[in-house]
């Protein structure tokens, strides 16, 4: 590939330069290219003088970060040459062989691109090509295994090896033994559904198969001399008490006052819970949870008239719910999934990144199950469908109720890495055209002073026309009398009028409409 065909010469922006990728970059490597490059999670530079041993540590940290990275011996970090030709061809030859002797396990090609020095002599540079291996983790030939993260080669500690080799498959976290006593210390409610929906799902005659037959058939134990041995997955889903080992298996569900999470003093959540036990149960309890705290909204429908909605879909984010159980890393072991709910969005927070060859860009077309074994144990519960589609039904249910595209984000943290799934509401534009609209019938100062329950009567009406109790009551969350009495403190604020039928004391289809200005000229009788 030329220059002129990547775009980069003789007009490239610094946009374009950003976008080119660690093979766009190898492939069209000159001596222009280089100069206009930085440092970042591309690109390392090096002087030639650096030693094969140390350049083995940098082949090794590309290797086990995805997309792979780039290494220009014979520049240094200011991006001026200092070249490789005044090696010794021992040198040279040793430099280009590292990868051989000090990380053997790397996959990698080199070539020398032709550079200028300052003082206009001419030398080379030679650029290593390093490929991600995403089947295992990498290590140098001395045991140690590097990872890039952020501008920096780290270290990885015993824990994050573990944690990377049971992403690539290496080890299997999820069917280590449990030290859990069977069945003592499992929900034999959770069991016996498993154990009727896998012989319904497979099509066997009912109690064909023994509970311990079904367990072992979908890998969650193994036979023992005790009778059977669970493993992590088998813990996690059926066991009543999967945090007695594993201390972050739970949920914390967080709502927050305002758009911003406080820290501190100024800590502002106004509702703080913990959800514990088997995943299943987690899964339901989250579910009751969200739903209490959604708001509801009336949209205007394609048939022209107003309905009352949630401010998510549910296929969103009981979806985005679900995959955080399944597909988290439970190999951080005392890290908790969050669900954090803010005025303007909810964030689902699970512990680990995205699995090996997932990313942000790819993740409606990619499909790498962490925990396979526990996720087909939650296909027989009807939790998941293990048909590569939740991350688009997330997608196209947002976009079916023309809210913001989903936003899935990996985060590194001191204590690991964390993936978020954001929903986003409209309730900024929402707020600025109905608030502004139920303002000026009723008055800006008189709007300001009223609850928030109030406010939202008075929206309702700006929207509908009209209100009853049963819809305030479905608003607000309240009961039928608190909605009642808001609307008829309403009245007696001299904003709505109470439209019944006269000769009845109650009228279930009774509405509140607003009260037309006296500068009108229209009689203001009810």
């Amino acid at each position: 590939m030329s220059d002129q065909q990547l775009g980069l010469f003789p007009d490239s922006s610094p946009t374009d330069l950003l976008l080119l990728t660690p093979a766009d970059i190898y492939e069209a490597a000159s001596e222009k290219l280089l100069l206009l490059l930085s440092e970042d999670r591309r690109l390392e530079r090096k002087p030639a003088s650096i030693t094969p041993r140390a350049l083995g540590d940098y082949l090794c940290m590309w290797a086990n970060t995805p997309s792979g990275g780039l290494i220009v011996a014979g520049q240094e970090n200011d991006g001026t040459f200092s070249g490789c030709s005044r090696l010794t061809s021992d040198r040279r030859n040793n430099l280009e062989r590292s990868g051989d002797i000090y990380c053997p396990d790397a996959r990698l090609e080199c070539k020398r691109v032709p550079v200028s020095l300052q003082d206009g002599s001419r030398d080379f540079v030679t650029l290593f090509r390093v490929h991600y291996r995403q089947d295992r983790l990498v290590r140098t030939s001395n045991g140690a295994a590097f990872i890039r993260s952020g501008e920096s080669k780290k270290k990885l500690t015993a824990d994050e090896e573990r944690h990377h080799e049971a992403d690539r498959r290496q080890v299997t976290h999820e069917q280590e033994p449990a030290l859990y006593a069977f069945p003592e210390d499992f929900s034999i409610e959770y069991l016996e559904q498993f154990s009727a929906a896998f012989h319904e799902t497979r099509r066997f005659p009912s109690g064909q198969c023994t509970l311990k037959d079904v367990l072992q058939l979908r890998r969650l134990g193994e036979p023992s001399r005790d009778g059977f041995r669970p493993n992590m997955a088998c813990a996690l889903i059926f066991a009543n008490d999967p945090g007695k080992h594993y201390p972050g298996a739970k949920i914390r569900f967080l709502r927050f006052e305002g758009e911003v999470e406080g820290t501190g003093a100024r800590f502002n959540a106004t509702k703080d819970i913990t959800i514990e036990g088997p995943i299943p149960y987690q899964i339901v309890e989250a579910e009751k949870i969200v739903e209490q705290q959604l708001r509801e909204f009336a949209r205007l429908g394609p048939d022209g008239k107003f309905f009352v909605s949630p401010e998510y879909p549910k296929a969103a984010w009981y979806e985005a719910v679900v995959n955080a159980c399944v597909h988290r890393s439970y190999m951080l072991r005392n890290m908790n999934i969050f669900i954090k709910m803010f005025d303007d969005r909810l964030e689902i927070e699970s512990p680990g990144g995205f699995p090996p060859g997932v990313t942000a860009e790819n993740i409606y077309r990619s499909h790498n199950p962490r925990n396979p074994h526990l996720m087909s144990a939650m296909y027989y519960l009807r939790f998941v469908k293990c048909a590569h589609e939740g991350t688009r039904r997330i997608r196209e249910s947002m976009e079916a109720m023309s809210l913001p595209t989903p936003e899935f984000r990996q985060t590194t943290r001191d204590f690991g890495q964390v993936v978020r799934v954001i929903l986003r509401n409209n309730i900024k534009q929402r707020r600025v055209w109905i608030d502004a609209d139920a303002a000026s019938l009723i008055g800006e100062t008189i709007f300001a002073t009223l609850t928030q329950d109030q406010r939202r009567a008075i929206n309702y009406v700006a929207e509908n026309g009209e209100i009853g109790v049963t819809d305030l009551q479905r608003l607000t969350g309240r009961t039928w009398t608190t909605a009642k009495r808001t609307l008829e403190k309403l009245v007696a604020m001299n904003l709505l009028i109470h439209v019944k039928k006269r000769n009845l004391d109650r009228d279930p289809k009774a509405r509140y409409i607003l009260r037309p200005k006296p500068s009108g000229g229209l009689a203001l009788t009810e």
